[in-house]
């Protein structure tokens, strides 16, 4: 990152490197004031000099103020008595979301359906929150405002949306979303991440069901349970999921993975029936219990399970016992995306091939039995 010169004001509170304080700008005489900054992180080592301290800031981080930096005087509380800046200065700011929050008990009282396909983070960044307000929505069915269901605060000009509340009756969230961040403190409907092309969904609930049907591309994470067909196939459509990453560290219904094209689904608990139907590539992993038929109809892709010896469909031939190579690099990836499911890897793997009606180059892994 290039550095330019910024001129600011260091105010000494008390603080340490690593700590997060109350952030401000004010312009110069003459000069509008930059808004929007609520609070940064110090990242920087202190070396004392014999006049004054001197900060050295890292390259890494976000530099903070506008276009200008020379234009602005940045507040920061930093354990340091007043000294004036002439040299870079970079903070790493915390990024201030669009807070959406139910103005009464959705599951008391209210629509029955919301959907809320358009809200995205592209879209509402750079809108005021009056504006944000009065965005069209559909509840049950009919067309109303943003504002007269939920209260909205803040502003996504960082891409991040914060959902906070009772979402158990909203559908649709993150659909076709290409950038930013969505997260959810609690239960989402269903059609959520649907379509999506980019971006992160972080969902800390349960969600329901069609969740990142026909996603392209993307991290979707679920720290509770999913219904049915997750990263699957619209009715009529030949291809479900077709890129991204996601992963459920819950419990998912029937059909998970339907004709999955591309990308990767890792759910840390059980499946349903028939996961992986009509599989066309990808992979899906299995951490707890497989329902029947998994695999049926699949053309390619691999179907990991981690703890338990499914019913093998009798359209499946049985392989050798070995360790395919491509798994390490698999569980390092889903370590990095902290992916713990509750069993050890196993050492062998018994594979099976099938669907021989569909060309028989798919195949399940289980755990080899002794």
């Amino acid at each position: 990152m290039g550095r330019s010169p910024c001129a600011g004001i260091v105010r000494g509170m008390g603080g340490s490197i690593g700590d997060t304080h109350p952030l401000t700008t004010a312009g110069y005489p003459g000069k509008p004031a930059s808004t929007g900054l609520t609070a940064c992180t110090i990242d920087a080592t202190i070396r004392v000099g014999q006049d004054a301290p001197r900060w050295h800031f890292p390259g890494c981080g976000r530099r903070v103020g506008p276009a200008r930096p020379a234009d602005t005087m940045l507040t920061l509380w930093a354990g340091l008595p007043l000294v004036d800046l002439s040299w870079p200065l970079f903070v790493r700011a915390a990024p201030m979301p669009l807070f959406l929050e139910p103005v009464s008990n959705i599951a008391t009282g209210g629509p029955l359906s919301i959907n809320l396909a358009g809200i995205l983070p592209e879209r509402v960044g750079p809108l005021p929150i009056d504006a944000v307000h009065r965005l069209e929505i559909s509840a049950d069915e009919r067309p109303c405002m943003l504002g007269e269901i939920f209260h909205a605060s803040g502003r996504a000009a960082d891409g991040v949306i914060e959902c906070r509340g009772d979402f158990s009756r909203v559908h649709f969230l993150a659909a076709g979303m290409a950038q930013g961040h969505v997260v959810v403190r609690g239960t989402i409907g269903r059609h959520a991440a649907e379509g999506m092309t980019g971006g992160r969904l972080d969902v800390q609930g349960d969600a329901g069901d069609w969740l990142a049907a026909e996603l392209a591309g993307g991290r979707v994470r679920i720290a509770g349970r999913a219904g049915d067909n997750v990263c699957g196939s619209r009715p009529g459509s030949e291809h479900g999921m077709r890129g991204g990453f996601v992963t459920v560290a819950g419990d998912v219904g029937c059909l998970a993975g339907g004709r999955m094209r591309r990308g990767l689904l890792a759910v840390g608990g059980a499946c349903g029936e028939a996961v992986g139907f009509e599989l066309r590539s990808g992979t899906l992993v299995v951490g707890g219990t497989v329902g029947r038929q998994p695999g049926l109809g699949m053309r390619r892709g691999s179907i990991v399970c981690l703890a338990d010896r499914p019913t093998i469909p009798a359209c499946f031939r049985r392989g050798t016992a070995w360790t395919p190579p491509f798994l390490p690099v698999l569980f390092r990836r889903l370590a990095r995306a902290r992916f713990q499911p509750a069993t050890r890897m196993p050492v062998r793997w018994r594979q099976w091939h099938g669907d021989l009606l569909e060309g028989c180059r798919g195949e399940i892994l289980h755990p080899d039995s002794p």
